[in-house]
């Protein structure tokens, strides 16, 4: 409130900028009317070598009586057609075809009204015809000259000032409508920062011609040569109609010079008009990525979440947040939070109570490890739709204390997806992870075997076998499904579970960026695992939209994977970082090269070599083909890993290997016959 007070103009100065506005005014209307005089006397005494006496007295007695008359009309023109409250700052277009139809008008009524009203005193019947033309001409130029004079003098003081002053030197990529904005846009400010050296554009038609004075020097293989060649200190990019390939091959040359990167936020900002150097926004490293986000069409999705009871476990994470902040905006009938940690799940709360008051909202804390607590929310808040999020995702750490990796990600997942199962729930969204594809760490591998517990419910139900999936405990309590001993419980159940893959996330908790953004922040270096590890990078909106897309698709039993574009070496990633950050890579920031963490692998797969690919709606989603295992076998090994989990056992790995054969890690043999037998 005191900031909006704060930029309110003081009365004083309120009436103190109308009096020098109206000032002004008077002044313009007093030239007006002198230059009006003028401009008819001047071509009438040109008319005749500017000898006074030789004008005939007719032409002057005509004049005099006619000219006060005309000038206020033509002054009451100009006030009619608002050319006394323009801006002449920034007078262009408009305000010239203003003035030139004052300008025909009150001429044509000129020539009408002289000959008109003084036809039989004149010679002829008639003024010179030279006195019609030119006066009509000298007039338009007196008049439009004191105007656009305003206009030309600022232009020069900036080019004063751009020639003494220390500005930065812009590349301009795009000689478009956009580039033609910015540059008028720097061309209007007082003391512009910048100044617009050479453009940019990929049209072999526009090389070697200029936009607002400005050379188009050339394509985007030019870049690096005129960066140098003009001494280039920022770079613009002003092409809000580029595609996000074309983006970044473009960012991707400019990333190699010390530039400065600014772009146009895209083509909202361009349809609106706002396109100015304060609507320039920085680079920022989701730019370089080099792919269009997914565009879904997410009517379908909120149709089948609207009225309904929705769950996010994991509902305080960066991935469960913002499921719960798309949810709660698509007016579910409640929306239930679960998280283990409550800092983050008192964070999203207030957060979407504020947003969305009117949301039915139950925030709740517990494990997805504690089956009763589990029974309890099921029993309690029967949701329709689950989307389960909460799971360990550090792969260092998880390397570390393994045991807790299976206890939280796999027997979590299946601790919840049983209670879905009995408690009527429709679907069940697991959210999975690229890591799972061929494993070479506890993470990942823990990851797909929550994939095959998916796929293993997924077949028992539709075998209508769903009293043979096995309910986990590591202790006995109430909520023991089957409590009658009758099975009903296992009867019609038709919750449809599926998974969903998708890489890193950008912005997520631990995100590496984030981690590089520190590292930069103090200094460096910035720790890089190995120069030719790489991955493949989403938004967490993109991943939100697919896990809710997945929900709708789903019929049960798939894993529905991203096409994520092509992957990116996070080496390159640091560089580019670093230098969005106006330093110089190994310069003012080291990259230092720890080696590959245990469990990291060079790189990650979206699908493993045996699964298929479907299509859906969406070009950019796929669905791979559930690969066939013994579903017996593995509920068999999946109690017997959980009690090994559970009673902190070093075998766990060895075990894990024998569950998941794609699972392949670091000097580790796999359980013989005896001893899977011996659990």
């Amino acid at each position: 409130m005191d900031k909006i007070q704060q930029t309110r103009p003081v009365p004083g100065q309120e009436n103190d900028r109308r009096k020098r506005w109206r000032w002004l005014s008077f002044l313009m209307m007093t030239y007006d009317f002198i230059a009006i005089c003028f401009a008819w006397f001047a071509v009438l005494w040109a008319r005749f070598d500017l000898q006074l006496a030789q004008i005939p007295s007719a032409y002057l007695l005509a004049y005099r009586r006619f000219i006060v008359p005309y000038a206020l009309a033509t002054i009451l023109l100009l006030v009619i057609f608002r050319l006394y409250r323009s801006l002449w700052r920034y007078a262009s277009m408009p305000e010239l075809v203003r003035l030139l139809a004052v300008c025909i008008l009150s001429s044509a009524l000129h020539t009408i009204g002289i000959t008109a009203l003084f036809r039989n005193a004149l010679p002829g019947g008639r003024m010179p015809l030279s006195y019609y033309l030119g006066g009509a001409l000298l007039q338009l130029l007196l008049l439009g000259g004191i105007r656009f004079a305003y206009r030309l003098l600022r232009y020069e003081a900036r080019q004063y000032l751009q020639r003494s002053e220390v500005l930065g030197r812009v590349m301009l990529i795009g000689a478009g409508d956009a580039g033609q904005m910015i540059l008028r846009d720097l061309s209007q400010m007082d003391r512009p920062e910048d100044k617009v050296v050479c453009i940019i554009d990929d049209d072999p038609n526009k090389w070697g011609r200029f936009l607002e004075g400005v050379p188009v020097v050339g394509g985007r293989d030019d870049i690096l040569l005129n960066v140098k060649k003009y001494h280039v200190t920022k770079i613009y990019l002003a092409i809000p109609s580029a595609t996000a390939p074309e983006k970044r091959d473009i960012l991707d040359i400019c990333s190699q010079t010390d530039c400065e990167l600014k772009q146009l936020p895209g083509m909202f900002q361009f349809l609106t008009g706002q396109v100015t150097v304060a609507a320039m926004k920085e680079v920022s490293v989701e730019d370089l990525l080099g792919r269009d986000p997914i565009q879904a069409d997410m009517r379908e999705v909120f149709e089948f979440i609207h009225g309904k009871r929705v769950l996010v476990t994991g509902g305080g994470g960066s991935i469960g947040s913002e499921l719960c902040r798309q949810i709660a905006a698509h007016d579910p009938a409640e929306l239930i939070i679960f998280d283990i940690y409550e800092n983050n799940a008192y964070d999203i709360q207030l957060e979407l109570r504020a947003n969305f008051p009117n949301l039915k909202l139950t925030t709740l804390i517990g494990s997805v490890r504690d089956s009763r607590r589990i029974f309890q929310v099921f029993d309690t808040y029967r949701p329709q739709i689950v989307y389960h999020a909460a799971a360990h995702k550090h792969v260092p750490l998880m390397e570390d204390s393994p045991c807790e990796a299976i206890k939280n990600n796999t027997i979590g997942t299946y601790k919840t997806a049983y209670a879905a199962m009995v408690h009527g729930c429709e679907r069940f969204v697991l959210i999975s992870t690229d890591k799972a594809v061929n494993p070479t760490n506890v993470m990942g591998t823990t990851k797909r075997l929550c994939e095959m517990i998916i796929q293993c419910f997924d077949a028992k139900i539709k075998a209508g076998k769903a009293d043979e999936l096995p309910q986990l405990f590591t202790h006995m309590g109430f909520e023991n499904a089957d409590k009658d001993g009758t099975g009903k419980v296992f009867k019609n159940i038709k919750t449809e579970f599926v998974a969903v893959r998708f890489g890193n996330v950008l912005g997520s908790n631990g995100s590496v960026i984030g981690v590089f953004k520190k590292q930069i922040a103090k200094g460096g270096p910035v720790t890089v695992t190995h120069p030719d590890i790489i991955r493949y990078f989403m938004t967490i909106p993109e991943a939100v939209s697919l896990v809710m897309l997945a929900g709708t698709y789903a019929h049960g039993g798939e894993i529905f994977v991203l096409d994520m574009g092509r992957p990116v070496k996070i080496d390159t990633l640091a560089k580019n970082l670093i230098k969005l950050a106006g330093f110089k890579p190994g310069v003012d920031i080291q990259i230092a090269y720890t080696g590959l963490r245990p469990g990291e692998k060079l790189y990650e797969e979206k699908l493993m070599a045996e699964e298929g690919l479907r299509k859906t709606d969406n070009k950019l989603i796929h669905i791979g083909s559930p690969i066939p295992f013994d579903h017996d076998k593995f509920l068999v090994e999946l109690v017997a890993l959980m009690d090994a989990a559970y009673s902190n056992k070093a075998d766990v790995r060895e075990r894990l290997m024998a569950m998941v054969p794609t699972y392949h890690p670091a000097h580790i043999k796999p359980l013989s016959e005896t001893q899977q037998q011996a659990g």
